[in-house]
């Protein structure tokens, strides 16, 4: 049974989260604030972790910081601040997922399915189907339907092996900067507007429809199997 770790401060919050994920058989444990969920983390060792960021003790980034500190279990925020930076310093400190308050629990719910059944990156096939292509991961080449090759460029490469080798995972727009094009290029995020339109022009159907490509304005991309 996949073990929930669910921080907030909102007793409201807690009650619905506990409700919905217990009626889906997730184990779920809660915490009001970030002491206790670091407490509650380090002894239960849960497979996900659901933080607000407006906690009273702590600031909830520096939960992440952590929890980071020494696990790598899955992060999903869960905050009322809508903001880009409070996006981007949550996904700096390693959180692997956003979404903002108000929310539909059905989209927090597919958030957490999308996370939970994300394989460990070692683990990842290296045979990845992307609609009507195949990715060949290991081999760097992809196949049409048709059994057409499809060319990408080695930055393309780049951006598609991060993305593929964490399906479902938010990558931030500073990671994917940092990775493919170094350090010095945090700034450049009009690179990835760039390249993610010339990706989804040679792998998506429709590419002005994405449907694995996913743009998460203000924070980063994911890939969606």
């Amino acid at each position: 049974m996949t073990r929930v770790l669910v921080v907030d401060d909102s007793p409201q919050i807690l009650a619905t989260l506990r409700l919905n994920l217990r009626a889906r058989e997730y184990d779920v444990r809660v915490a009001p604030d970030g002491g206790q969920a670091l407490t509650r983390a380090a002894d239960w060792h849960p497979d996900l972790v659901i933080l607000d960021l407006g906690l009273p003790d702590l600031d909830g980034v520096d939960v992440i910081r952590g929890l980071r500190g020494w696990s790598e279990v899955p992060i999903i925020v869960l905050s009322g601040r809508a903001g880009s930076k409070d996006k981007v310093d949550a996904l700096d400190a390693g959180a692997d997922d956003y979404v903002t308050k108000p929310f539909g629990v059905d989209e927090l719910l597919a958030r957490i399915r999308a996370i939970t059944r994300r394989a460990p990156v070692d683990e990842v096939s290296p045979t990845v189907q992307v609609g009507s292509f195949v990715v060949d991961l290991a081999r760097k080449a992809v196949t049409a339907e048709n059994g057409k090759g499809v060319h990408l460029t080695p930055t393309e490469w780049g951006i598609v092996e991060l993305l593929l080798r964490n399906p479902g995972k938010l990558i931030s727009q500073r990671q994917l900067l940092a990775e493919v094009w170094g350090p010095n290029h945090l700034k450049e995020t009009h690179y990835l507007r760039v390249y993610l339109a010339s990706l989804r022009r040679k792998l998506e159907v429709d590419h002005s429809r994405p449907r694995h490509f996913i743009t998460e304005p203000g924070m980063g991309y994911r890939f969606e199997p």
